[in-house]
């Protein structure tokens, strides 16, 4: 095995940990999903609180489908709405409610504590210490 599969193998390793951990504590604390969060999280910071679905796909890394089901349940929720977009009737906008803001808002400290912690745990396993030292670095 080479150096650069050895490297990715640490990185595939540490990323699989740290969604892990996150996932399951925001779904234990929160009842939301990671995907959710993360859809949440680049809503909130879009344009107006929203963005095309395309492009909300495109930043949290799902695919069309995948994303579309994810935004059916945050509407389903209250947490987001869609919205037509006005220079083009195709084009479809996830907007964040007020709900939604606010659940984001009570997400975030739950997210970033346990990817504090997870980082931390994954540091002290010496496979893993140079991969979460090169995520750490600025």
């Amino acid at each position: 095995m080479t150096v650069d599969e050895q490297a990715w193998g640490r990185v595939l390793v540490l990323h699989a940990r740290i969604e892990q951990e996150l996932g399951k504590a925001l779904h234990r604390r929160h009842g939301l999903g990671l995907s959710e969060y993360r859809a949440l999280g680049k809503l909130a910071a879009g344009p107006r609180g929203g963005l095309r679905m395309q492009e909300l796909a495109e930043a949290i890394g799902l695919n069309q489908s995948s994303v579309s089901r994810m935004c059916a349940r945050l509407e389903d929720a209250g947490l987001t709405i869609r919205d037509l977009c006005e220079d083009d009737r195709r084009g479809v906008y996830s907007v964040i409610t007020d709900a939604g803001r606010k659940r984001y808002a009570e997400t975030e400290p739950t997210y970033c504590d346990v990817l504090h912690t997870a980082l931390d745990k994954a540091a002290s396993d010496p496979e893993l210490a140079s991969a979460v030292a090169v995520v750490r670095s600025p």
